[in-house]
């Protein structure tokens, strides 16, 4: 299979807009800690010293025994008592503007492209559907663990493809920054670059 690296100047030959200098490294670290805050459930819930089960009678008098001082079983300090300033259900998500996000993308296709990491293959299909068969075609494009594959699939080849941990299939519509930096390579199909190029204009 025909693989090329797609290198600086053949980004702007595919109408690539990319950036210049350092433009976009805050863009880029507030999109991905959006992504990540979007993903937490934030359903962690823990019980006050108000809501656990138990008495609230004074374990003992308050003066003349020896020991400290205690007012309740469902204090912090007991064992099986409240939590003190434990976490409650809450909402961690951030709303992050889309020209941000568009720069963030533009931002990280950037850097990998900079670092030699963006491979280029006519097209890619696995035409049996096996397992055995996508993972041959994937090691005689790159040798790499972790290679994320951009482009248009159909469904025989997302088939052979959705056991394999190390390699994730996209559509050129739906990748998004974070996908670019979390992989060690990242292959695209010649017909997705155009789609790429107006998701960076």
């Amino acid at each position: 299979m025909a693989t090329s690296i797609l290198s600086v100047e053949s980004a702007q030959t595919a109408s690539l807009n990319l950036v210049e200098g350092h433009q976009g490294k805050q863009a880029l670290h507030d999109t991905i800690t959006a992504y990540r805050a979007n993903r937490r459930q934030g359903t962690a819930s823990t019980k006050g010293r108000g809501a656990v089960r138990g008495s609230g009678k004074k374990l003992w008098k308050q003066k003349g025994t020896g020991n400290a001082r205690m007012g309740s079983r469902r204090s912090p300090i007991w064992v099986g008592g409240g939590v003190a300033w434990g976490p409650k259900p809450r909402d961690f998500s951030k709303c992050t503007p889309k020209a941000v996000k568009r720069l963030a993308f533009r931002t990280a296709l950037t850097a990998r492209i900079q670092d030699g990491d963006v491979l280029t293959v006519p097209s890619f299909a696995v035409a049996d559907g096996k397992t055995k068969s996508f993972v041959s075609s994937v090691q005689s494009i790159s040798d790499s663990y972790k290679i994320l594959l951009v482009g248009k699939f159909d469904e025989p080849t997302f088939r052979a493809g959705r056991n394999v941990q190390a390699v994730q299939l996209i559509s050129p519509e739906d990748v998004n920054a974070e996908h670019l930096l979390n992989y060690d390579k990242v292959i695209v199909t010649t017909d997705s670059l155009e789609i790429l190029a107006r998701r960076t204009a």
